[in-house]
C-alpha cells in the first residue's frame, strides 16, 4: 500500500517552499497537479523530475478512484495545487476522503496558505474566525451574505481581481459601510499590499485603482 501526500506550494515567493516538500516531491512515484504547466515551472526550478498527472476540479470526480487504485497498488502519490495548500479552495477534499475511506495513509505537510498572513495582517481578532473562501457566484449568494451579516467572528474570503469591486459593493450593502475590512493582494510577492479601512473607504480605493493579483478579504465580525 502506498501513501498520499498533500504538499503545499508557495503562494508567490519560491523561497517559501520547504525542504520537506521538495524531498517528498522528489521521492514519490507521481505528482497530481492542478495545472501541469504552472506546476512544471515550480518542479523545474527545484530540479524535480517526478512524473505529473493533471488533477483539477473538472476531472477529479472521474480520476479519484483510479488514483486510489494506484496507491493501493503500492505507488506513493503527492497532490499539489497551483499555489498554497491543497483542498483549501482547491482540489483535494474528494481524494483525501476517498483515501481515508480506503484505509490509505494521508500525510498533509504544513506550509503556505494565503489566508493566514492576510488574517494576521488585518489586525482583526484572530483567536476565532470563519473561513468562507469563494462565495457562491449566483445561487445562494444573497442568502449567504444575509447570514454572514450577523456573524460575530472575523470572516475571510477569497476573490478574483475583476470581481472585487462588485463584492465590496455587496459587503457594503449587507454589512454596512462602516464595517472594518482589510484586503491583501499579491501576498509574498514583490508588489504585496494590504489596504485597511471601512468597507466604504476600501471600496473607493479599489474603484479608483483597479486591483491586480490574488486577493484575500478579511472582514471584522459584527
Amino acid at each position: 500500500m502506498g501513501k498520499l501526500y498533500l504538499v503545499p506550494t508557495p503562494i508567490g515567493n519560491l523561497k517559501d517552499m520547504t525542504f520537506r516538500a521538495i524531498e517528498v516531491l522528489k521521492g514519490v512515484d507521481l505528482i497530481l497537479a492542478e495545472d501541469t504547466r504552472t506546476s512544471g515551472k515550480l518542479l523545474k526550478h527545484f530540479e524535480i523530475a517526478t512524473p505529473m498527472q493533471s488533477h483539477h476540479m473538472h476531472n477529479e470526480h472521474k480520476t479519484v478512484q483510479g488514483i486510489v487504485s494506484k496507491i493501493q497498488g503500492g505507488q506513493n502519490v503527492a497532490l499539489i495545487s497551483d499555489a498554497g495548500t491543497p483542498a483549501i479552495s482547491d482540489p483535494g477534499f474528494l481524494l483525501t476522503r476517498a483515501c481515508v475511506q480506503a484505509d490509505i495513509e494521508v500525510d498533509c505537510l504544513p506550509g503556505a496558505t494565503a489566508f493566514v498572513p492576510a488574517l494576521v495582517n488585518s489586525v482583526f481578532p484572530n483567536d476565532r474566525f470563519v473561513f468562507e473562501g469563494f462565495l457562491p457566484v449566483k445561487k445562494g449568494r444573497q442568502t449567504r451574505l444575509q447570514d454572514l451579516a450577523e456573524e460575530t467572528r472575523t470572516m475571510i474570503f477569497y476573490e478574483s481581481p475583476h470581481k472585487l469591486v462588485k463584492t465590496l459593493g455587496q459587503f457594503l450593502e449587507y454589512f454596512g459601510e462602516e464595517r472594518p475590512i482589510s484586503v491583501s493582494r499579491e501576498l509574498s510577492k514583490l508588489h504585496e499590499e494590504t489596504v485597511r479601512g471601512t468597507i466604504n473607504e476600501v471600496l473607493k480605493h479599489f474603484e479608483a485603482k483597479s486591483p491586480k493579483g490574488e486577493l484575500v478579504i478579511v472582514v471584522s465580525g459584527r
